[in-house]
């Protein structure tokens, strides 16, 4: 599961639609509708707000407008609580360096197009994510 920090106009389409199903999969998990990646370590970051399904629901919305943008249909009647976001929660500049470069790599593997774009622009935060100083996240387990 990767919920991307990284704003969504970033992503290729396969990392958009992955991404949409896999925020689907992590709102179901915080609203107690499935078993199954309960402990999954990049939901705690949305587990340690007061509202987690909320703000997963504004994280969808997000997607949903960047998919809307580029001509695609992703089905918003599944967004439990669908809300504008607004950068509610912080987001390490290490962090967001890192999925910069998971980015990167991904896509210069399957899109080339992409890549180039990719390394002309510079990483932007997911609008529920406001950029704060610090490393990696204690809860990503895909450092380098």
């Amino acid at each position: 599961m990767r919920i991307w920090s990284l704003h969504p106009h970033h992503l290729d389409r396969a990392a958009l639609v992955a991404c949409w199903r896999e925020t689907l999969l992590a709102q179901a998990v915080l609203a107690g509708r499935t078993r199954g990646y309960t402990r999954h370590p990049q939901l705690e970051r949305f587990r340690a707000q007061p509202d987690p399904v909320l703000l997963v629901g504004a994280y969808l919305t997000g997607l949903a407008g960047e998919a809307d943008a580029r001509g695609y249909r992703f089905d918003r009647t599944r967004i439990l609580s669908p809300a504008e976001p607004a950068a509610e929660l912080p987001v390490t500049q290490g962090q967001l360096a890192l999925e910069w470069g998971h980015l990167g790599a991904k896509l210069l593997a399957r899109s080339p197009a992409d890549a180039e774009r990719w390394r002309r622009a510079a990483p932007a935060p997911h609008p529920l994510f406001h950029v704060v100083p610090g490393d990696v996240e204690p809860w990503e387990r895909a450092v380098p």
